[in-house]
Parts: C-alpha cells; sequence; structure tokens
C-alpha cells in the first residue's frame, strides 16, 4: 500500500507542475515527420559510420542536440519513453499513452494523455503511423493507443481500429485481420504493389509479412525508406498538413541481442527514410522533420578503434535529437529533457488548446487522484 501511494503521490506532483504552451506566435508549421529509430544512440551512429564506411544523412541536419530519457521508473523502456515523446508527460515503464500503476497483477489507469496524433486531427490535419515493428509494438501504440500496460496487444489493436488515423502501416501482429480492418472502415494492404496502387488520401491499414527493416531483394519487402515516400504521398493532400511518425524498431531490436551487422542495416535504412523526408521538407518549404530515439540500447561504448555492445538491455544514455526546420526544439551542442519535444511540437504547429494534457480515468482509482489533484492544488 506504502508503493502505490508513493507512486500515486509521485505523478501527482509531476502533473500539478506541467507548464501549459500557447499557441505559437510565428506561423504554424504545417507538417511534421516525427522519426524515431528505436534505441538509436549516438554510438549507434558513430559505429555504423566507422564501420560501415557511411555517410548518414541525419548528420546534415541543421540542428543537432541530444534528449535525457528517463521515465518516472528511472531507466525507461519503450512505451514510457514513446509516451514521453508522444504525450510530452512521463509515465511509468510499460504505460502506453497513459498514467497507470500495478495492484498485483492488474495495471489500473490513473489519467489518460492526449498524443500528438490527436491534437493534429483535432487541428484538421492528417495523420499516420509507419514502423518496422507490428501495430501493438510500444512506440506506435504510444500514438495510437492507450492501455496501462504494452502487453495489452488485444486492446491495443482494438483502440487503434477507432484512432483516427489516415494511415497505419506496420508488421503484421497476428490480431487485426482484413476482415475487422475492413469493417472499421479501412482500406486493408498487406503488399507494396498494395501501397503503390492507394489512391491518395485512403485511410488504409498495412500489415506486412516481408522485412520492414531493411530490403532483403524478396518480393515481400516492405522497406521503411519506400514507406516513408508513399506515406508522404498519402498525407500530402489537405490545405491543413499532416503530422506522420516513422520508427526504425529493428535497431532497438537488433542491439538487444548484440547483432550489429543487422542492427546496422536497419540503421542504414532507417537513415534512407530520413534522407527521403528531408528531400520532402526541402522542397515542401512548410515541414519540419525531427529524428531521435526513445532510449539507448546495448550500451554501445568505445572499444580501442571501434565500439562494442556492453549489454542486451536499454542504458540511460542520452539520445541523438536531429532537427531541420526550426531552431525552437534543440540548438546545437544543447540536451533537452525527453518531454520537451512533443511539447514544442504541439506549440510549432500552433496547438490553441492546452498540452500536455489529460484527463483521469472514470475508475476509483481516478477519482482518488482527481480529488487528491484538487486539494492539492488549493
Amino acid at each position: 500500500m506504502k508503493k502505490v501511494l508513493s507512486l500515486v503521490l509521485a505523478a501527482l506532483m509531476l502533473m500539478s507542475a506541467l507548464p501549459f504552451f500557447a499557441y505559437a506566435d510565428d506561423k504554424p508549421v504545417k507538417n511534421v515527420i516525427y522519426m524515431i529509430g528505436d534505441g538509436m544512440g549516438e554510438n549507434h551512429l558513430e559505429w555504423t559510420k566507422k564501420e560501415l564506411g557511411v555517410t548518414l544523412t541525419m548528420d546534415s541536419m541543421p540542428y543537432k542536440g541530444y534528449r535525457i530519457t528517463d521515465s518516472l521508473s528511472g531507466l525507461t523502456d519503450s512505451a514510457a519513453g514513446g509516451t514521453a515523446l508522444s504525450c510530452g508527460l512521463l509515465a511509468f515503464n510499460s504505460n502506453v499513452g497513459t498514467c497507470s500503476i500495478s495492484i498485483g497483477s492488474v495495471g489500473v489507469v490513473i489519467a489518460n494523455y492526449v498524443n500528438l496524433c490527436e491534437v493534429s486531427q483535432k487541428m484538421g490535419k492528417k495523420t499516420g503511423v509507419v514502423t518496422s515493428d507490428s501495430n501493438t509494438g510500444a512506440t506506435p501504440a504510444a500514438f495510437s493507443a492507450h492501455t496501462a500496460a504494452r502487453g495489452e496487444a488485444a486492446k491495443i489493436s482494438a483502440q487503434q481500429l477507432e484512432c483516427g488515423l489516415d494511415l497505419l502501416w506496420t508488421a503484421a501482429d497476428g490480431i487485426i485481420t482484413e476482415e475487422s480492418a475492413t469493417k472499421a472502415g479501412w482500406q486493408f494492404v498487406d503488399s507494396m504493389d498494395e501501397i503503390y496502387a492507394l489512391e491518395p488520401g485512403s485511410k488504409s491499414l498495412a500489415q506486412f509479412s516481408g522485412k520492414i527493416q531493411y530490403e532483403t531483394g524478396s518480393e515481400n519487402d516492405a522497406p521503411l525508406s519506400k514507406l516513408t515516400n508513399e506515406a508522404i504521398k498519402q498525407l500530402d493532400n489537405d490545405e491543413n498538413g499532416f503530422f506522420l511518425m516513422i520508427e526504425g524498431a529493428h535497431i532497438d531490436k537488433y542491439s538487444h541481442s548484440n547483432i550489429k551487422e543487422d542492427m546496422m542495416k536497419s540503421l542504414v535504412e532507417f537513415d534512407k527514410a530520413v534522407e527521403n523526408a528531408l528531400a520532402f521538407a526541402e522542397e515542401d518549404g512548410e515541414t519540419i522533420v525531427v529524428v531521435t530515439a526513445d532510449h539507448e540500447t546495448g550500451g554501445i561504448t568505445p572499444d580501442g578503434d571501434s565500439y562494442k555492445f556492453t549489454r542486451g538491455s536499454h542504458s540511460r544514455a542520452n539520445v541523438p535529437l536531429r532537427v531541420y526546420g526550426t531552431d525552437v526544439i534543440v540548438g546545437n551542442g544543447e540536451t533537452v529533457k525527453n518531454v520537451t519535444v512533443a511539447r514544442n511540437v504541439s506549440k510549432l504547429i500552433g496547438n490553441e488548446s492546452p498540452f500536455p494534457s489529460y484527463s483521469f480515468a472514470p475508475n476509483i482509482l481516478g477519482s482518488i487522484f482527481k480529488a487528491l489533484f484538487s486539494l492539492f492544488k488549493k
């Protein structure tokens, strides 16, 4: 009981101290391409460049800083990391778009957070999520669902079918079917040929069985860089603009297994997606591109004239934050808190509503928390 109370009070104090951002004074940004290299630390970039002899496009972005990654639990997981990036609020590990705690084996939601996709939808923007992970992966879920725990796959999938996105392109999760997607009003696709055949502005849900993390030469491949191009084409047909989240999930997955070759291939593919996003932004003139990570995985450190993995889990290392189109999010060499990126994106697109924003859950714990919050404010 003491543990539960301490967690509640910690979250209460966090929420009560939150600043709210108002409408940006300058002309709002029309489009946002928000790119997350899951598990991608600075040394992932350096090792890949040294090992493969490549130049990374993200290194050419004009504003280059760093982002802190800790969650309310301390060392973050991808769920809390994704929630900070999508909602501008800290969460406990395993939380997806919520502040929740575990009571025994049951996760109980205290408050539901508002994410950037929901903010953009209210502003009339098109919204999309593309990832090399399945749709129930922690990062895409943080931009499209609200659950107490990242493992609630069936609940996440059900919410995503009704979440209001214009496109959701992911690896297959084994839960969403063509029938369930079609019934919910989506055009279901499962190949690049079907992606290319989509009419611009279609509401589409993709479940790919082939490689998204990088190209292998198989006819089933759906590489992230090509999906990025096609997603932009699908969303760039509205005067109000769009918000698009792109995740390269396999930088993290291969780092957990300490498989450097596939990690590097995944990182290079993610960088190709960055290159495509930047090419659009430079031509468009009304788009910002944000490139960052939710956390570092693998504890990559220098090793003589090279690098090495030192763990199979996450670390507390700060992660890269690269930005094109605005100097508001980070300055060169600056280190910012993990929640400030989402908050500043909300400000830049001209959101007039308070952000970050949350609502208390309609349950006993939510009611108790709301009462405590009211007393605390007095």
